[in-house]
């Protein structure tokens, strides 16, 4: 017995996995992994895979990167934890001086949090305690995107639009107000994404029209709906957004958790459209993937409703047990650090060119219907009929045959059902991204026949 079924026969005995049907686990191995470092895993039986989705997104800088490795354990030798009501500690308001330093402008307070879904719930109250406080307690409505995905507690799954996440607790969930994506997949032939995006906003302008008055905020996923298979979309949607929620009296909320920090070419991807949201989520690359944290950043007038005496009830009393917590603080100062002293976006604007290049290829596959790209994320559309864009039925389940194929080679892909995307981490080598994109091709070559 190898040392990889070893710890997978123990794994399976006592761990139930996130995002997945156990029973597969039958027929499809589990991969313990033992060690890592850069975009590469390693596991108990010395095989390699290429982390071309960063570990779920997460992974900036590559695994166990020095820098940030260093300076968690400079951290562990002063302070671990401390709770941050009625406390504070060094990392957290530097990290926090940074963070509102590098965001839009004008977004000058964080409130923290441990996860991306916890970010969005902090959001989503924050939006509906500060119109409360400011007597506007009819606005109880959240406005969402086809297709969107914003984490998988309640509200957040509330205000997402992705069947596969949200049909069985339908009847647990809030119900927001769903206008279609701007999706340029989406769009006419002949009609540009730009021009998809301003068509489509006429839906956001009614629903705003209609609903205005009750509503809190529309959240968005800023340039890409990521968990809803990859696809993009044109930033002048932003700016069209950012205009109609101020007219209406509506907040902004930019779930920035997967696209923030470079991955879409700017180190936030509102900065593509020129847009301050009123509150902005953060998360996954925060710590370059070392640690949980989350922070949502919102601007000064929404902090000042919050702001008066105690007995006021107006305190915005949501917390989290590990809020700021100064390990994860350290990883993201240091992550910040790295954007500082590196040409980081600069270097990625290189590797993202020779994705594309690498790509090229792709769209004339006879199952591909579309390639598509917004800096460091890439996605490639399989389909049954390229000229109709007919998909593969989900029971077939032709995602995992590309998974399955692809470790086999070394290359750890997880496609979103017939979408195979790359997020890798922005130390991949340009050798890398040819292997990387190769065993793709190949993989979906295996799958569609």
């Amino acid at each position: 017995m190898t040392q990889n079924t070893l710890w997978a026969d123990r794994d399976l005995a006592v761990v139930w996995h996130p995002c997945t049907q156990m029973k597969d686990h039958e027929w499809l191995p589990m991969i313990p992994i033992r060690l890592a470092e850069g975009v590469w895993l390693e596991d108990f039986d010395g095989k390699r895979y290429l982390d071309a989705i960063s570990s779920w997104w997460v992974n900036l800088f590559g695994h166990r990167n020095k820098r940030i490795s260093a300076a968690i354990q400079r951290q562990l030798g002063q302070l671990e934890h401390v709770l941050l009501a009625g406390f504070t500690h060094a990392p957290v308001i530097e990290l926090s001086e940074q963070l509102t330093a590098v965001a839009p402008a004008g977004l000058t307070r964080c409130f923290y949090a441990d996860n991306g879904s916890s970010a969005v719930e902090v959001a989503l109250k924050m939006s509906f305690h500060a119109h409360r406080n400011r007597g506007r307690v009819n606005k109880t409505k959240f406005i969402t995107l086809s297709n969107s995905y914003h984490g998988e507690t309640l509200g957040a799954l509330s205000v997402g639009d992705v069947d596969l996440y949200k049909e069985t607790y339908a009847p647990l969930l809030f119900r927001p107000v769903t206008v279609p994506s701007p999706d340029a997949y989406l769009r006419e032939a002949g009609v540009t994404p730009e021009q998809h995006a301003r068509n489509i906003f006429a839906e956001m302008e009614r629903a705003l029209e209609k609903h205005g008055d009750e509503v809190c905020a529309v959240i968005v996923e800023p340039l890409v709906q990521c968990a809803g298979g990859m696809r993009m979309y044109d930033p002048v949607y932003l700016r069209l957004l950012c205009e109609a929620c101020n007219r209406f009296d509506v907040h902004l909320i930019a779930d920035e958790i997967a696209v923030g920090f470079g991955r879409t070419g700017t180190l936030f991807a509102c900065e593509q459209a020129g847009i301050t949201p009123d509150f902005l989520c953060l998360s996954k690359g925060l710590t370059g993937g070392f640690l949980p944290l989350s922070v949502v950043l919102c601007k000064d007038d929404t902090y000042q409703l919050f702001y008066d005496d105690y007995l006021k009830r107006t305190a915005f009393l949501h917390s989290h047990s590990y809020t700021g917590n100064p390990l994860a603080c350290a990883a993201a100062l240091e992550t910040l650090r790295i954007f500082t002293d590196e040409p980081v976006l600069e270097r990625n604007r290189s590797l993202a060119q020779k994705l594309s290049n690498e790509l090229s290829d792709l769209v004339d596959h006879k199952h591909i219907s579309d390639v598509r790209q917004v800096g460091m994320i890439a996605a490639i559309e399989f389909v049954r009929d390229k000229k109709t864009r007919e998909p593969y039925p989900v029971s077939e389940r032709r995602g995992l045959r590309v998974y399955e194929f692809a470790l086999s080679k070394g290359v750890l892909l997880r496609p979103l059902g017939n979408v195979v995307y790359f997020m890798p981490p922005y130390v991949i080598a340009p050798d890398e991204i040819e292997l990387m994109v190769r065993v793709a091709t190949e993989a979906i070559d295996v799958a569609t026949r």
